[in-house]
């Protein structure tokens, strides 16, 4: 590889899985794209998680335990500084991170780490607002997968007529 080049950064959540699910940790799951990534890459053999996946993926973004990112349970507004249900302005995540250093920051899939999803409301816990170039996916948790009524690319709402 040229010394120069940086390695390219593919990071991957994914919910309710387990990680013997996965072929690539033994599991009895056929997910060869998956294996050939894990076989080419770093793999991580201990991860904490919260066993939600609200906090566990604030605590993935940013590095820190998730009451520090104001995601300490699920998104409503407990009235605890930990428990905001937004991720807060005191944390960077990694695409923050690895913009300052000359990367893209690109994500698609689920956000879900703000109670701030409607279209007009404030987007200051957003993907495009917290350090990624570009974001197509869903704001809030669960779906409708033929009808995700939060579909977003960037900031805006994509309506479900617009849908192919």
């Amino acid at each position: 590889m040229n010394e120069n080049r940086k390695p390219n950064i593919v990071l991957i959540l994914n919910d309710d899985m387990g990680f013997s699910d996965l072929g690539c940790y033994g599991g009895e799951v056929h997910t060869p794209n998956l294996d050939r990534l894990a076989a080419g890459g770093l793999r991580f053999t201990q991860f904490y998680n919260t066993a939600r996946c609200c906090p566990s993926r604030a605590s993935m973004l940013t590095g820190l335990n998730p009451h520090q990112t104001g995601v300490g349970h699920m998104m409503s507004d407990d009235g605890l500084e930990g428990y905001r249900g937004d991720l807060n302005d005191r944390c960077i995540t990694i695409a923050d991170a690895v913009r300052s250093e000359g990367y893209g920051a690109y994500m698609s899939g689920k956000w879900h780490i703000s109670r701030h999803t409607g279209p007009d409301g404030p987007k200051h816990s957003w993907p495009c607002q917290r350090g990624f170039d570009e974001y197509y996916g869903i704001i809030t948790g669960a779906a409708n997968f033929w009808k995700p009524n939060t579909l977003t690319r960037n900031n805006t709402r994509i309506q479900h007529d617009e849908l192919p």
